[in-house]
């Protein structure tokens, strides 16, 4: 398995990774446009024959903030450690930005927990990142759970 950044040749693997969860109402749904748009945000992971097994992006949010948005892991390789590394992997390309804090909007939100990650209020984050809410379906009530970590400035 290898963990690469995305290319625009991934983005319909991408999407029905994605898709399969956001139809299951575990995820938000993204649309072919958007993961175009974005697509230097994301990561895949490919299993040995080059197949699109996983995804998930880090979007810049602020001066020192920035989100992990669409971790998705193709069902067949759920609980093999793919979604722990393609967080770190985000986390990693966080630090390199120069990004010292990363949240999580989660509706799995212990998946996060035992990665560090601290429930925290909505209340904290800022009011943009809100935005994509608005226009949900589920808003106001979603019930994802936003989750901050702290990196550690020296790695």
């Amino acid at each position: 398995m290898k963990i690469r950044p995305a290319k625009v040749t991934d983005v319909k693997d991408i999407h029905k990774i994605v898709e399969f969860y956001a139809n299951n109402k575990e995820m938000l749904h993204r649309s072919l446009n958007s993961i175009y748009e974005n697509i230097q945000e994301y990561v895949v992971v490919e299993d040995d024959d080059g197949k699109i097994i996983a995804c998930g992006a880090l979007h810049v949010s602020w001066e020192d903030l920035a989100e992990i948005k669409a971790l998705a892991v193709s069902e067949k390789y759920k609980g093999n450690g793919i979604g722990r590394k393609i967080v770190q992997k985000l986390q990693k390309n966080a630090g390199v930005l120069g990004i010292g804090k990363v949240f999580a909007l989660s509706f799995k939100p212990d998946f996060f927990i035992k990665l560090g990650y601290k429930v925290i209020p909505k209340e904290t984050l800022p009011h943009k990142i809100w935005s994509e809410c608005i226009n949900c379906h589920l808003f106001p009530d979603c019930g994802e759970v936003p989750l901050l970590i702290s990196l550690d400035k020296s790695s």
